[in-house]
């Protein structure tokens, strides 16, 4: 496995539609786990194949510990409201307010091409429509309500611990 470089807002791969999976190569299979990896690294919750420049139908997400994989997804249900903020790697330090279904229905391909339903709710029906947006060519700051507001870094744990430190001291 190895990372991949998220690509940022204005590179034009970014607005590309993205092609069908015919089959899921041994490079296709390094593909979604090196997706994986670089989402993790990055501390997103989804990561889009043409966000790491590969125009592909292949999605990754994880909102709670549960690796999901999703091939030539297309969404066929959709329920209910959320506005919510709303990031995104290829926008990074940047934030907005974003209003999605509260619950999606998608169907797809797992990694070894086998058909599966899911239904997301809350913050995986967002990550699932953020990116199949990107499949389309389509970044969030298009659906902002309002202005992209900047977005602080965490703290490193390092640090907070030298501040909890220092307070003590």
């Amino acid at each position: 496995m190895a990372l991949r470089t998220i690509r940022t807002i204005g590179d034009d791969i970014l607005t590309k539609k993205c092609k069908e999976v015919k089959d899921m190569t041994p490079r296709m299979q390094t593909l979604v786990d090196d997706m994986f990896e670089t989402m993790y690294e990055t501390g997103g919750v989804g990561l889009a194949a043409p966000q790491v420049g590969v125009l592909r139908r292949i999605v990754v997400i994880d909102v709670d510990d549960h690796p999901i994989t999703l091939v030539n997804p297309v969404i066929t249900e959709t329920s209910g409201e959320q506005t919510g903020s709303e990031g995104c790697l290829s926008v990074p330090g940047k934030a907005g307010e974003v209003t999605r279904p509260m619950k999606v229905t998608v169907r797809a391909f797992d990694r070894e091409m086998n058909e599966f339903t899911l239904e997301g709710e809350e913050l995986l029906a967002r990550a699932i429509c953020h990116e199949l947006d990107h499949l389309e060519g389509k970044l969030y700051v298009d659906l902002v309500e309002g202005d992209l507001y900047d977005v602080a870094a965490e703290p490193e744990e390092d640090e907070e611990e030298s501040e909890e430190e220092a307070e003590e001291n």
